[in-house]
């Protein structure tokens, strides 16, 4: 790649540089430390070489084929054309009622479940009590909070906690205070096209639950609000406010037209929807375009309930929705570390491992992770028992993002199941234990473990989750490195990753380059971070600058005498040392961090700093990360 043949290279193996960070380290927690090991020689490299890229390439995808007669009465319908006028133009539109009942394999939370039954929502950890609990469209409450109580994502909750028996009264209950609030289709957060189309499919999957009880007038309203709240979609899911939102919104159109009466021309209108929106969602490998670990589950989630539907039905859903399935789930397998939990990316936290599995089991898609997810934007490395993850793309475009994050080149470690480089995550949950306050730091690049200029984001960060100008291109090379021993002999392997980006360029001249080499057994991951100039006349100055590694939770952290290492212990009794290099007037800091888990509970963790001035004609910054014993 241009522009890199100049600059230093690290060796897989042994000393980064010689120089004071070389010596032997008097770590506070040095006790199981031993020294480095000499480098060994490389042979050609095999190199596997990713394409540039600058945005995200959308898939196609057709709706499923029917006849001359099936078009029609589709192109009748998205005309304004009834159903029942369609199906039986010559009789007596049918009552509502439910054609079918479906069986979810989605599981819910059962603590979150348990915490309705005793009145009160449990959402991230905060509790609220329902009587107190304001649902009129126009409240003023989180978005955790929202997509709660407006989707009605409880309702899988609930039904987790106990049998249906037990259950039904809490969901009458609530259901029966949002009717109130929302007699009809209305404004404000309640009809947003995302909340009103989980609302409603989660009445139809869930109908056992508010439908089953004695109270015949409430279960009257219940289908007459599902009915209205489907024709309601029908005119506006095409306003949603994102690409996932519009998915929920055409998900609930076909479910209705399933399972309610005279609902052919709906399920036909529904299916080309649907299918043209997930073509816009999702990008070539899988991956939907917001790059958010949350919204593609949620998208598995959907079109898991969706087939149910179809099952319910004794129906075969259309082979597209089959193939989505089985092409979203390899994506975020590779988001997954040796524990089976995700990483924390685009603002999702630690989500657990059997929640995912969970998930991926219900999907019914058996599949290995994607290694290199290239629009999708991830690149997975797991070497021994250790996983890097590398966010290796472009952040998301703003139509696209909720809680978009200026993550770009930031990556995360970890080793037999415990996280050692993190980013903090969690900006998706912040309403319920995150504070609200705090959500636009958690997408800032200051917290990812990645080189941040002057304390500015590489992407600017927006209000309402959306991203501005900033990374405009990231150019990536994948190779894996085979080595010979000091005797000439075949060693072990590595793979070695080398991506940059432009995001400082437009303000301070400078692209980012960043190196990461694993060895195949998954001991030592090397690091460099360039700052190469761009242009041919060369700035004068200086700017600050910081390489941030946040410290997984559990890890025990102590500073080497020498400024420029560190001991990290880590809860399974491994020990790893971290060296910096090569960084002439820098400092290596520990700070306070945060980390948010997978149920959006945040952490304090510490986080290793190397800070300085670098010269606005570039620079380089190596490390080293190895287990030692």
């Amino acid at each position: 790649m241009d522009g890199v043949g100049t600059h230093p290279r690290l060796a897989l193996d042994g000393d980064i540089a010689q120089g004071p960070a070389d010596a032997a380290l008097a770590m506070p927690l040095a006790a199981r430390a031993e020294p480095l090991a000499a480098p060994p020689a490389l042979q050609e490299p095999q190199t596997e070489l990713i394409e540039p890229g600058k945005a995200l390439v959308l898939t196609d995808f057709q709706p499923p084929a029917i006849s001359a007669g099936e078009r029609l009465i589709r192109l009748a319908y998205r005309m304004g054309v009834s159903g029942p006028t369609l199906t039986a133009p010559f009789r007596k539109p049918a009552g509502p009622r439910l054609l079918a009942t479906v069986e979810s394999p989605l599981t819910g939370d059962r603590v979150a479940g348990v915490a309705l039954r005793a009145g009160h929502f449990l959402i991230h950890g905060v509790k609220a009590p329902i009587a107190q609990m304001d649902f009129g469209p126009n409240a003023r409450l989180t978005p955790p909070f929202e997509r709660t109580v407006h989707g009605f994502e409880w309702l899988r909750d609930l039904a987790a906690s106990a049998p249906r028996e037990q259950c039904g009264p809490t969901a009458e209950r609530v259901l029966a205070l949002w009717l109130d609030a929302n007699p009809k289709p209305g404004k404000g957060a309640a009809w947003n096209v995302g909340h009103a189309g989980h609302r409603l499919f989660n009445w139809l999957v869930h109908a056992p639950l508010i439908l089953s009880g004695s109270d015949r007038a409430l279960r009257a309203r219940a289908l007459a609000a599902a009915s209205e709240t489907a024709r309601w979609l029908d005119r506006n899911v095409s306003k949603a406010e994102d690409g996932i939102a519009e998915t929920a919104g055409w998900c609930a159109i076909v479910a209705a037209g399933l399972l309610l009466p005279d609902g052919k021309p709906r399920r036909l209108y529904g299916e080309a929807g649907l299918i043209k929106a997930l073509g816009e969602l999702v990008g070539d490998d899988g991956g939907v375009l917001s790059r958010s670990p949350l919204a593609q589950m949620e998208a598995i989630g959907l079109l898991v309930d969706l087939c149910a539907a179809y099952r319910a039905t004794r129906m075969d859903p259309p082979d597209a929705l089959l193939g989505m399935l089985n092409l979203l789930v390899p994506p975020l397998l590779a988001l997954t570390h040796g524990d089976g939990s995700l990483g924390s990316w685009q603002g999702a936290g630690a989500v657990g491992a059997d929640a995912l599995s969970a998930l991926v089991e219900a999907s019914g898609v058996r599949t290995r992770p994607l290694r290199h997810a290239r629009q999708w934007g991830y690149q997975r490395i797991a070497a021994g028992k250790a996983v890097l993850q590398l966010d290796a793309a472009p952040p998301p475009l703003a139509r696209h993002t909720r809680s978009g994050c200026a993550s770009t080149l930031a990556f995360e470690f970890s080793d037999r199941g415990q996280r050692i480089v993190v980013n903090c995550g969690g900006a998706a949950f912040a309403g319920g234990q995150v504070p609200v306050r705090i959500e636009g730091g958690l997408r800032a690049s200051a917290a990812h473990s990645t080189l941040v200029l002057d304390d500015v984001n590489s992407t600017a960060v927006l209000i309402n989750g959306k991203l501005g100008t900033g990374v405009n291109e990231v150019e990536l090379d994948r190779r894996t490195l085979l080595l010979e021993t000091a005797r000439g002999e075949k060693g072990a392997s590595a793979t070695r990753l080398e991506a940059s980006h432009d995001g400082y360029s437009q303000r301070y001249g400078l692209i980012h380059r960043r190196i990461l080499i694993l060895r195949d057994d998954g001991s030592e991951l090397r690091g460099e971070d360039l700052l190469v100039p761009t242009g041919r006349k060369g700035k004068r100055g200086k700017v600050p600058f910081a390489i941030r590694f946040h410290i997984g939770p559990g890890v025990e952290l102590g500073l080497a005498e020498t400024g420029l290492g560190a001991g990290l212990a880590l809860a399974d009794g491994s020990y790893w040392q971290f060296v910096a290099a090569g960084a002439e007037d820098c400092q290596l800091l520990v700070e306070e961090s945060l980390w948010v888990d997978g149920v959006g509970r945040p952490h304090p963790i510490q986080q290793l700093v190397l800070q300085g001035m670098v010269s606005r004609g570039g620079g380089n910054f190596s490390w080293l990360l190895k287990r030692m014993g």
